[in-house]
């Protein structure tokens, strides 16, 4: 592997003046900068992230901490911090926690010993004492994404999860719907326990009390919509239903279909985050939430603001959110 000596004695040039050249560092003359990239081009000369690190204290690589690859949301959030970092010198290290405390600790002093730059977090638990005093004592800078920590001294980026839920009861409602079950997520999870409430205050301002049984509780999977739609969808209550997620929502519409109903004569469906897969399941998934990607732009904006010392008191960021009206929702079939 070539070294910046080598290209300066192919250049015939001082590594230093290689130096100058690559990093912009001072002038150099246009003859000596034209030798010294035709060497670099010829040795394939590539120079060293590692030795930068060491010298500047920078390694420019953000950490990005996620609890589900597999789920759309948090691919579509990935994607948006990429979009962002791509504008500027720094690149991702992505870690996948599978919504485990453990494996997100093992991760997170991975991304530690890295000499990351700063993290943009989506922790695998709320409740996470040993996550807050290792962060503390790492003094890296770090952003929140959607998944508040409590204790944790960092900026958050969040969408307005009770709002939304409004907004979707409140669309169900509109539509003459009064029997709206909730699928909700963990309730450990902040996101569930709002989600939940904001459907709960919606249903209370149009006079509605939801039975018990409207009410339950799966784990952010297609499976879990499938399972607890198949069981509610049995009984025939309901004539909506408000999953957690869209992937819940997803599993909920596969339910319907083998249980042959129709979507939305019989029963509308909606789900939250808003992924672009919902536009491609049949039929397409109404939902409520921000743009994914945005979302992960402006976590990713927020981080650089605050490594460039642009920002002083840690900022939350909330997200207001959206109503993306498609086909699995529609006015309540009347009776007879």
């Amino acid at each position: 592997m070539s070294t910046i000596k080598d290209v300066a004695a192919r250049a015939g040039v001082s590594f230093t003046t290689v130096s100058h050249v690559l990093n912009g560092t001072r002038r150099v003359s246009d003859e000596a900068r034209a030798r010294v990239e035709q060497a670099v081009a010829e040795m394939g000369y590539a120079p060293s992230a590692v030795a930068r690190a060491l010298k500047t204290s920078e390694t420019f690589v953000f950490g990005v901490l996620v609890p589900n690859i597999t789920n759309p949301f948090f691919a579509e959030l990935t994607r948006g911090i990429e979009d962002r970092c791509q504008q500027t010198d720094y690149s991702v290290f992505l870690c996948n926690s599978d919504d485990e405390p453990e494996r997100q600790k093992q991760y997170l002093q991975t991304l530690l010993e890295r000499r990351v730059d700063g993290l943009l977090l989506a922790a695998a638990a709320d409740q996470d004492e040993p996550l807050v005093k290792r962060l503390a004592s790492a003094r890296v800078p770090t952003v929140v994404v959607e998944r508040r920590i409590p204790g944790l001294a960092a900026d958050l980026v969040r969408v307005d999860h009770d709002a939304g839920a409004r907004l979707a009861a409140r669309h169900l409602i509109c539509q003459g719907h009064r029997a709206i079950a909730c699928l909700s997520g963990p309730s450990r999870f902040e996101v569930s326990r709002e989600r939940t409430a904001g459907w709960r205050s919606a249903l209370h301002e149009a006079g509605i009390v939801p039975p018990a049984e409207w009410m339950l509780e799966g784990d952010f999977s297609a499976s879990a919509g499938y399972e607890l739609a198949h069981g509610l969808l049995k009984r025939g209550e309901v004539t909506a239903i408000l999953a957690g997620n869209d992937v819940m929502a997803i599993g909920v519409l596969r339910a319907a279909a083998e249980l042959g109903v129709s979507v939305p004569g019989q029963l509308s469906v909606i789900g939250f985050d808003g992924i672009d897969l919902g536009s491609y399941v049949y039929p397409a998934l109404t939902s409520v939430g921000y743009p994914i990607r945005e979302l992960g732009e402006m976590a990713a904006s927020v981080l650089l603001d605050r490594l460039s010392a642009r920002m002083g008191e840690r900022r939350e960021v909330v997200l207001p959110p959206r109503l993306i009206e498609r086909a699995s929702t529609g006015p309540v079939r009347k009776a007879g």
